[in-house]
């Protein structure tokens, strides 16, 4: 087999194994313990749904494998967030003051030159590249470019937000 590292948003909620079979109508088989403790699983972003209850895919996740696999969306890294930013989503850190922050990625694209400064640069019409970069969202409503600083990269407090 081929090793695989995921990233999703997802929806859990606290399950033991034998309320997840009864929840699926199933037996439990003898040899499992119905009171192990574990998670009802959501997968939101792919999957068709397999029962009337939810919208997304459902499964089951013994604890401690949920545990070290997911954390609770405002408990993000950095590198989470990025993958996150790639994905179209728009993220904050818990700890910043301003209502409504959120930085987002701009993607790449390439437009033609009709306006200053860039018509101090390039002939008016030249097809130039505008390279993906990251920017904010303030606090006063503009948009401004945006660079992580080291407290922002170690930081553990990062969220995607609606």
């Amino acid at each position: 087999m081929k090793q695989y590292i995921g990233t999703k948003i997802i929806n859990a909620k606290p399950m033991t194994l034998g309320g997840y079979n009864n929840f699926r109508g199933w037996e439990i088989p003898k040899d499992e313990d119905p009171a192990r403790e574990g998670y009802l699983v959501e997968y939101t972003d792919g999957g068709e749904p397999n029962t009337a209850e939810y919208k997304g895919y459902v499964s089951w996740s013994p604890k401690e494998v949920f545990e070290r696999a997911y954390r609770l969306n405002g408990n993000l890294t950095f590198g989470d967030a990025l993958v996150y930013l790639k994905d179209g989503k728009k993220l904050a850190r818990r700890g910043w003051n301003g209502k409504g922050m959120f930085i987002f990625l701009v993607p790449g694209s390439t437009f033609k030159v009709n306006r200053s400064p860039l018509l101090g640069i390039y002939p008016e019409g030249t097809e130039v590249q505008y390279h993906a970069h990251i920017d904010m969202k303030t606090a006063q409503g503009y948009i401004v470019p945006w660079l992580a600083s080291q407290a922002d990269m170690l930081a553990e407090d990062w969220e995607v937000v609606e």
